[in-house]
């Protein structure tokens, strides 16, 4: 019985221990399956599809060849992130390195008539040998510098090609730098001449071998061009060039743009040469397209210096010679005008010659119409600079040597005659000599008449139509000592002069008082006037003399420097002492901190000193009678 139950209690335990294998058993085979289809799912979601994944134990083993470190180090990663990474069994290789890379094969053909140099990186089984050879062929035998490495690559796809290209555009060019590689060649090089250059380029363009990209970099010399010409005309055709020459790309760029403004459009063939007679062609050439666009017609002729204009017919007269005037006198010194007035076949009176000089309100003088010649010309121009001023004229008289002999006197005298006037004109023809405008002076009418009675003779013929004007009369629109007493003193009471603390430092908010008191000074008449600087009473009254004394002389110079004339003028400094407010208020103060400029009017003249000084003068003598003495009193009082 005993027995028995041992038995029993043994098999239970024996099952018991049976079930539990079997269940850790199937524990472990569901743990391995779990991990390694999680896993496996996680690196496939990251596109890691070559690495293989299985669990043994609780262990899961990455097999597998990575493409790269990165993706092997990115695979462990990735698991590491569904299991614990100490579970991670990395058993996976990686790809071997990629071959370095192949380095840029070149070559750099220098060549220099006979002279050849190559420098540059090629590759080892490259036909070093086939190359010199065609070398010297092209060198005519003579030596190669020969500075090329070599590399154990492989000869990349183009190279066969593009060596050939080269070579032959080498032969094509004596003087060239040819540069090649499998895809590319650069051909910079000069030629003999614009034909052959073309030449060159079309031939070589034709025979550029697919997939070979190619550029083209050849200059030719500047032919000569004799005579350098341009001719630009404008008709019922339009505006159009016969023949157009430059001497730079700027140059052409200028004229071209000068004929664009002038309503030429399309391409516009402008050949750049030697030979020009002067660096400023293209300012004279863009200057007299302009004239011909402002004439609305005719044409413009270069050839090397010599200019010729032609107008349009029915061009009137005094617009010709305005225009032609102005460029004449704009064209650099090298070039000789000569301009035509096409007549109008309907009018054959073109109008008489004339010269006009016009004097602006503002002084700006204008000379147009005709002169003699350019001698004429520069006398005239030198005369009127010399009566109004370098910066004012502005000379656009032409030349015509058709002219009277007498003109240059007809000329300079309408010149002179202006230059009495405030603003006007004179025009001068054959016949006569018109003085118009107006003045600031009364005689001017007189002064003029007398001028050109005396230059041109009693018989000759002028008018003198002239206006006096009294705003104009510098004398008569002058201000009385009293009207500038009273401007200065209106302007101070709204803007005091004031200085800096304890200075006699002008502030500089006052500078502009300043300039206004300048003004209103430089339209008085002569006059007196005093200065006078006051303080308040703080501080020492020496003190407060002194500084009211610099303070007045402060204000003195700073007129002196606004070009007003202060010889009459003087500075005192009055320091408290004259007060026109209280001092116990810092308004009143402030009042008397000023600065005063008043007129200096003649003290009277006292009676009894009048007396004495007659007295003085008449000799007071005894034999002197009663009646005597009185004529000499009242005379002395008199004066």
């Amino acid at each position: 019985m005993r027995v028995s139950s041992i038995l029993i209690l043994a098999g239970t335990f024996a099952s018991a221990a049976l079930l539990s294998l079997i269940a850790a058993r199937f524990a472990v085979t569901l743990v391995e399956e779990t991990s390694e289809y999680s896993v496996r799912q996680s690196l496939d979601t990251k596109s890691l599809t070559w690495a293989e994944v299985y669990a043994d134990g609780l262990q899961v083993v990455l097999t597998g060849t990575a493409p790269s470190e990165a993706s092997r180090f990115l695979a462990i990663s990735t698991a590491g992130t569904v299991v614990d990474a100490a579970r991670v069994i990395d058993e996976m290789d990686v790809e071997a390195l990629a071959a370095l890379a192949a380095p840029r094969f070149s070559i750099e053909i220098l060549r220099n008539e006979d002279e050849v140099s190559l420098i540059g990186l090629i590759p080892t089984g490259a036909d070093r040998a086939d190359l010199l050879q065609r070398l010297s062929r092209i060198s005519n035998d003579d030596e190669i510098a020969d500075l090329l490495e070599s590399a154990d690559y492989d000869i990349p796809d183009g190279w066969d090609n593009a060596v050939d290209f080269g070579l032959e555009a080498l032969e094509a060019l004596p003087r060239s730098k040819i540069s090649i590689d499998a895809l590319r060649v650069t051909i910079t090089a000069m030629a003999e001449s614009e034909e052959r250059k073309l030449k060159v380029e079309a031939r070589l363009k034709r025979e550029v071998p697919s997939g070979l990209r190619v550029s083209f970099d050849i200059s030719s010399p500047r032919p000569v061009i004799t005579p350098f010409t341009l001719r630009f005309l404008q008709d019922e055709a339009g505006p159009r060039f016969d023949t157009c020459s430059a001497h730079t790309e700027e140059g052409r760029s200028k004229i071209v743009g000068a004929a664009r403004k002038a309503g030429i459009e399309g391409d516009l063939d402008c050949r750049i040469g030697l030979g020009v007679p002067s660096p400023n062609w293209a300012d004279a050439a863009a200057m007299s397209i302009a004239a011909i666009a402002e004439l609305k017609g005719g044409s413009v002729t270069f050839s090397d210096a010599d200019v010729t204009l032609i107008s349009p017919p029915g061009t009137d007269q005094r617009e010709f010679d305005r225009i032609v005037g102005a460029l004449e006198n704009s064209l650099p010194d090298v070039f000789a005008l000569h301009a035509v007035l096409t007549p109008d076949p309907s009018d054959p009176s073109q109008g008489p010659a004339e010269f006009v000089a016009t004097l602006s309100p503002e002084g700006l003088v204008q000379l147009n119409g005709r002169l003699n010649d350019e001698i004429v010309a520069q006398t005239a121009e030198s005369f009127a600079i010399a009566r109004f001023g370098s910066a004012t004229v502005s000379n656009r008289a032409r030349t015509d040597e058709a002219l009277p002999g007498d003109w240059p006197l007809r000329v300079l005298s309408g010149l002179e005659a202006l230059s009495l006037l405030s603003n006007g004109s004179a025009r001068v023809t054959a016949e006569d000599i018109t003085v118009t405008g107006n003045t600031g002076s009364k005689s001017a009418r007189s002064d003029i008449s007398k001028l050109l009675s005396d230059k041109l003779g009693e018989g000759s013929r002028f008018s003198v139509e002239v206006t006096y004007l009294e705003k104009l009369d510098p004398v008569a629109s002058m201000l009385t000592p009293d009207e500038c007493e009273a401007k200065i003193a209106e302007i101070l009471k709204v803007r005091k002069i004031t200085f800096e603390p304890g200075s006699d430092t002008v502030d500089a908010t006052s500078l502009g008082t300043l300039d206004e008191i300048s003004e209103v000074l430089g339209n008085c008449t002569e006059l007196r006037m005093e200065i006078a600087g006051h303080t308040d009473s703080q501080g020492r009254e020496t003190m407060n003399e002194a500084l009211s004394k610099s303070r007045a002389l402060a204000v003195l110079n700073a007129l002196r420097d606004r070009r007003v004339a202060t010889s009459s003028f003087t500075a005192e400094g009055y320091g408290e002492t004259k007060p026109i407010a209280s001092n116990d208020t810092e308004e009143g103060r402030e009042a008397n901190r000023r600065i005063e400029i008043t007129l200096v009017r003649p003290e009277p003249i006292a009676e009894t000193e009048t007396t004495l000084e007659s007295e003085e003068q008449t000799g007071a003598s005894d034999t002197t009678d009663q009646a005597d003495e009185e004529a000499a009193t009242s005379e002395g009082q008199d004066q």
